[in-house]
């Protein structure tokens, strides 16, 4: 198998508490067009997990009151995981093209986190109308905007 290169466009970062990406240089031409949106998708790099041990789970004691016992690394958004890869969705809440900037509503991911990749959140490729999930995780907010308001903490086992 060959070797994939992967390269940060930007990376995460908080200003007063707020969540912004800050794009590298060569990278900021891309945000053309990217303004009308209101959601975009962030792949961005799980670093403090990017070590063999993180690397080698596959099976993992289930964070997830309710569920089974242990899950595999696939049925889980753990950051233990063959690729350290992660994806979020989060509204745009501002753009600054020249300053290579966009303002999030949110995000999962530490401060200096590094972006591989964006793209728009489109509702006709992105959003599955009526998704399947297994019993234990059926009770969940059927969207992110529902998820904001909801108590996860009778979800999670920590």
């Amino acid at each position: 198998m060959n070797n994939l290169i992967v390269k940060p466009v930007g990376k995460v970062i908080f200003q007063n508490e707020m969540p912004l990406i800050l794009l590298e240089k060569p990278y900021r031409s891309a945000l053309e067009g990217l303004d009308g949106f209101s959601h975009i998708q962030i792949f961005w790099w799980f670093d403090a997990c990017d070590n063999e041990a993180s690397r080698s789970v596959l099976k993992v004691s289930s964070p997830y009151r309710n569920s089974p016992e242990t899950l595999g690394t696939f049925a889980t958004r753990s950051p233990e995981r063959p690729n350290p890869v992660a994806l979020s969705t989060a509204q745009i809440l501002r753009i600054d093209p020249a300053a290579g900037i966009i303002g999030l509503s949110h995000i999962d991911a530490r401060d200096n986190t590094p972006v591989i990749d964006l793209k728009p959140y489109t509702p006709s490729l992105d959003r599955v109308a009526q998704p399947c999930v297994p019993d234990w995780c059926a009770s969940w907010p059927k969207s992110l905007e529902e998820s904001a308001d909801f108590d996860w903490s009778g979800v999670f086992t920590f």
